[in-house]
């Protein structure tokens, strides 16, 4: 298995789902009000947004590979985005976990709201939802991918777990199949904790490849004749979790200070609001039934 594969791969799967069962709110909630009409402008914005997040991921291609000339420019580029990928993993994952119960309410009010307003502001809607998830789809897409020996490998992960998470958005609105989302996404988050720390470490590798940081030559320890990193099992390591066999002081420090806290925060029992004790953020697949999750 490739390097960045794991990683890549999770990201695709997560995102994607988001995404897919935001839109999936949105057209039930069409359907159910019997506006049917109103999809056009929605998958438009939906379009729109998906186009907008591929242009900024090109645009941070083009930016590395073109428009920065020195290899030290490139790697503080690539420092500057790992670590603005991991605020917004950050974010997102307890973002998602505090607005679940309220997620499907916010949403239908608003495009409720934009009914009255016509096509364009439907649309503008359907854009907002989708790409926050798109752009920091992209960011993080990119930043799992550094280091990767190959950049079609991160490119097959990805597009394997958004088309695994629309099929599975798809039988989750069809009413096909039935999946605990609570345990989804608190499970993903975890493995996408996992996922930031590496990032988040390679990002300050990166700032010591260009001179910002020092201590690069400060091994924290030399296990690479147990972690082989050429082996299958090296690169799946290395490509989910960024754990390499010989780190420096500074990137392992920078490894556990993120994942340790975050993760204890994460995993901390929620206390729920009096009187709550499941919430929807499925979308009904049928103007008559919805699925309701854990918060």
């Amino acid at each position: 298995m490739g390097q960045a594969f794991l990683a890549s791969y999770l990201i695709g799967l997560r995102e994607g789902l988001e995404v897919t069962l935001v839109v999936s709110i949105l057209i039930a909630y069409l359907v159910k009000a019997d506006r049917r009409r109103e999809l056009i402008p929605l998958w438009a914005g939906v379009a729109s947004a998906i186009v907008a997040a591929v242009l900024f991921g090109a645009l941070l291609t083009y930016t590395e590979t073109t428009l920065l000339a020195t290899s030290q420019s490139r790697e503080l580029f690539d420092a500057i985005s790992s670590v603005t990928a991991v605020v917004l993993v950050t974010w997102m994952i307890f973002w998602m976990r505090r607005t679940a119960r309220r997620l499907k309410g916010e949403l239908t009010g608003k495009l409720e709201t934009a009914i009255g307003m016509g096509g364009l502001a439907i649309a503008g809607i359907a854009f907002v939802a989708v790409i926050r998830e798109g752009l920091e789809t992209a960011l993080l897409f990119y930043t799992a991918a550094q280091g990767a020996t190959s950049t079609a490998t991160p490119l097959l992960a990805i597009s394997a777990g958004i088309a695994t998470s629309v099929l599975l958005g798809f039988g989750l609105y069809a009413g096909a199949i039935r999946v605990n989302l609570s345990k989804f996404f608190t499970v993903s988050g975890v493995l996408l904790i996992f996922v930031a720390a590496g990032i988040f470490k390679y990002g300050i590798h990166d700032f010591q490849e260009a001179g910002v940081l020092g201590g690069g030559d400060h091994l924290a320890f030399d296990i690479t004749n147990v972690l082989d990193p050429t082996s299958w099992y090296g690169a799946a390591i290395s490509g989910m979790f960024n754990i390499t066999g010989a780190p420096s002081v500074l990137e392992t420090i920078a490894y556990v200070v993120y994942l340790v806290p975050v993760l204890a925060v994460f995993l901390w029992p929620a206390r729920k609001p009096a009187g709550s004790s499941r919430t929807a953020v499925t979308p009904p697949s049928n103007p008559e039934t919805t699925q309701h999750v854990a918060a």
